[in-house]
């Protein structure tokens, strides 16, 4: 994999990517990721993303979860733990996360708006395998995410 594949992958194939806007960061302890995309819609609550990450095969995988950007933290270390220990290769979150100091050591990539300490209790149903858009972005369940320092892109099928 080039070093910055995402610019590469920008410069060769323009009309195939879709360049997440500004303001996400990897919080990760991988810099970089690829996969196919499975999505889930959250509100506020997070217990269907546990059942994602800690349940299902991730391998090949990378997860878009819109948070809607609610200022809760969907995202910290146990998730991160089932995230790596069911092959996931990263998390794009449209909203914030938590227990940065631990996930530096989990190697998978996690892109999100920002840090939240708190998390929000009251179980919430989410839904799997929407379409989301944020960033300027729509995510599809089965294209394809590229992240790296550079930015996340989304292409309509893997580009190798």
């Amino acid at each position: 994999m080039p070093e910055d594949f995402t610019a590469d992958f920008c410069d060769d194939h323009p009309d195939k990517t879709a360049v997440l806007g500004p303001g996400y960061q990897n919080y990760g302890g991988a810099d970089r990721c690829q996969g196919e995309i499975v999505t889930i819609d959250l509100d506020r609550n997070n217990s269907d993303l546990i059942t994602l990450l800690r349940d299902e095969d991730g391998a090949g995988k990378v997860v878009v979860v819109d948070a809607h950007q609610e200022y809760y933290a969907i995202v910290g270390e146990k998730l991160m733990q089932f995230a790596q220990s069911s092959g996931y290769a990263g998390i794009v979150v449209n909203g914030y996360v938590r227990d940065t100091e631990q996930i530096k050591a989990i190697p998978v990539a996690l892109y999100a708006l920002g840090t939240c300490s708190r998390k929000y209790i009251p179980v919430t149903r989410g839904q799997r395998d929407v379409p989301a858009t944020f960033g300027g972005v729509s995510f599809s369940p089965g294209e394809y995410l590229y992240a790296d320092r550079d930015g996340v892109i989304v292409t309509p099928a893997a580009l190798r």
